[in-house]
């Protein structure tokens, strides 16, 4: 075997002899090992010695080295008749649609006129083909809202006058319980020309009627109407038109659509980001355009207010307008002081004239004048500068507002004299967003008049105000009317309101500055816990500023400064994720400070509250 190993190896040597390759070496290294292995191959003659090719393996694929040169890719010969390319540093030119609106029509895209979610020619998302005998571009826009509300509560309530329900009942305070039922429809209809897209309509008209029905249940007579006889429930209902304008874009004045436009009629005007001074839907006509890139906005306005309807409080257009009068000037300024925050500077001059005949409401309650002092009729005239804010400061958001408010009061009824108007306002909201949390502080300061016979009244006032602060609807001391028992037919506070003004009704009272005024300082906290659902909590101290006129309104000593402390929470239910189906719920309570038990005797009584059930559906 060595032998013919080596024959074999000697005869399979390519190299010269006396050399030695590697070829050669590992034919040897095989041979030796071959001999030396114990086992049955070992001893098996090399001549029944098989060599057993291994099976291929089937999920192995035998990579297969490329062959020839690397495939070319050839660009088809050029056909003059196509579209030729665009020429560098060209602009861009494009092939117009005849009727772009209906490209998703075309393609098959097709839903049905009630879908809301999808494009629809009612709401605006196509040209409304009826009105194309008056051009291209105009558009449809109907909506429809239903409010409807469950509110009950417990408020100071004096017993009848005249009589009352219970024999002998002479005290000061009487039932205290309250229910209140509202629905309220709302319809809006828009007719709009113009590519709103890109550029503010050319034209818009809207006509925004809303019905409401009422019903009031309270524990005393007099409460509801000024005639005991119609007893403790109460149902109304009114036809409000809640706007009706016209809106005509005059010009634009640069390449991004910078432009100026007029609307004339009733429409809907808020004087600043929360609704501190002014928010309302007077008629009147208002100019108003941007600059810069839409960086600058401006509003030039004047506005007279309407009558409300007593106890829906939507304008009543069958009585003549009122002769409050304004005169509005502000400016807009984005990116302002840092980027992310706007900032907005006021005038706001208001004319009152109306010193004419009493005007009693429609319960028979006498408003204009007020009940105060010698109950006469009055005229003013006041001049509101602001400032007001809204942005953040990185990770900080914050709202701001400050307002002077200097003027004269012609003869205010308790002074029986001639009033200088030197009042001031400021409130700010701080917040922070943590993912699904925002944090909140709130702090608000309103002048309080420290004698009303010193010939200055410093009690600031609001126009009509709404605030959208502190909590809002959901808190007890702005959403509720606390009325002055025994200091005339005055509220402490006005529905709706944060200001404790004394008037007789903030929809048909007039302004009032000698009141004393308030503090409120708070924290509060809106937490998303899932798309749909929202949780609110609100608790606010407050303060008077001044108590001398609540002294005198009550023929006692000044009670204290010491309100009470405002607690409320609220959940916000949207079972679709928007704003189409919309439950609120909300209860709140006013924890009376000493100054509310001196006025109230809170103390015997418990505290007030309010517990609110509110349904929004938007079609």
């Amino acid at each position: 075997m060595r032998g013919a190993v080596s024959v074999s190896t000697a005869a399979s040597n390519p190299f010269p002899t006396g050399m030695l390759g590697r070829q050669t070496l590992k034919l040897i290294v095989v041979a030796v090992f071959s001999m030396t292995n114990v086992g049955s191959y070992a001893q098996t003659p090399p001549s029944q010695v098989q060599e057993i090719a291994p099976e291929p393996d089937p999920t192995v694929i035998e990579r297969l080295r490329p062959q020839g040169a690397p495939l070319k890719y050839e660009l088809p010969p050029i056909d003059p008749k196509q579209v030729p390319p665009p020429t560098p540093l060209m602009p861009r030119e494009s092939v117009s649609v005849p009727d772009r609106w209906r490209i998703m029509d075309s393609l098959g895209f097709k839903f049905p006129w009630y879908d809301p979610y999808n494009h629809n020619v009612y709401k605006g998302d196509k040209p409304f083909e009826p009105f194309a005998k008056w051009g291209p571009d105009w558009f449809l826009a109907l909506s429809a809202i239903s409010d409807t509300l469950i509110e009950t509560r417990r408020l100071p309530t004096p017993p009848g006058a005249q009589s009352s329900l219970r024999p002998g009942a002479n005290d000061q305070f009487g039932r205290s319980k309250q229910t209140v039922l509202v629905e309220t429809l709302i319809f809006s209809i828009g007719i709009l020309k113009g590519n709103t897209t890109f550029k503010p309509p050319d034209y818009e008209f809207r006509f925004v009627p809303a019905i409401q029905i009422n019903h009031a249940l309270i524990g005393e007579v007099r409460g509801l109407r000024i005639d005991p006889r119609e007893g403790k429930k109460r149902t109304d209902s009114h036809l409000g038109i809640q706007e009706a304008f016209a809106d005509v874009h005059l010009r634009n004045v640069s390449d991004r659509f910078d432009f100026d436009s007029v609307r004339v009629g009733i429409q809907p005007f808020t004087s600043d980001f929360r609704g501190f001074l002014f928010q309302d839907v007077p008629v009147g006509i208002r100019v108003f355009g941007i600059r810069d890139n839409n960086q600058l906005q401006y509003n030039l306005a004047y506005f007279r207010r309407l009558e409300k309807d007593t106890n829906s409080g939507l304008n009543d257009i069958s009585q003549m307008p009122r002769k409050d009068h304004l005169l509005v000037a502000n400016l807009y300024k984005q990116d302002f002081p840092v980027l992310g925050h706007t900032t907005q500077a006021t005038i706001i001059h208001n004319i009152n004239r109306e010193s004419g005949r009493d005007y009693y409401d429609k319960n028979g309650f006498l408003v204009r004048p007020a009940v105060i002092g010698d109950v006469r009729p009055r005229n003013y005239q006041v001049t509101y500068l602001g400032l007001n804010g809204d942005g953040h400061f990185g990770v900080w958001n914050l709202t701001s507002s400050f307002y002077l408010a200097l003027g004269t009061d012609q003869r205010h009824p308790i002074a029986q004299q001639k009033q200088k108007i030197r009042a001031g306002f400021a409130a700010a909201e701080l917040s922070r967003d943590y993912s699904w949390l925002r944090v909140r502080a709130n702090a608000l300061v309103a002048s309080g008049d420290k004698n009303p016979f010193d010939g200055k009244a410093t009690g600031f006032d609001a126009i009509f105000e709404n605030p959208q602060f502190a909590g809002a609807d959901t808190s007890f001391f702005i959403r509720q009317a606390v009325p002055l028992i025994g200091g005339g037919g005055v509220a402490l506070s006005a529905r709706n309101g944060v200001l404790p003004s004394l008037r007789s009704s903030k929809d048909q009272g007039q302004s009032n500055f000698v009141n004393p005024g308030l503090a409120l300082l708070g924290i509060g906290v809106d937490a998303d816990l899932t798309p749909e659902v929202r949780v609110l909590g609100n608790i606010s101290k407050l303060n008077f500023m001044n108590t001398s006129v609540l002294g005198v309104l009550r023929n006692q000593k000044p009670p204290s400064k010491d309100l009470g402390t405002d607690v409320s929470v609220g959940v916000q239910y949207r079972p679709f994720m928007s704003q189409n189906v919309v439950l609120n719920v909300s209860a709140a309570a006013l924890l009376p400070g000493k100054g509310l038990k001196q006025l109230y005797e809170e103390g015997k009584r418990g505290p007030q509250y309010s517990i609110l059930l509110n349904l929004l559906l938007t079609y």
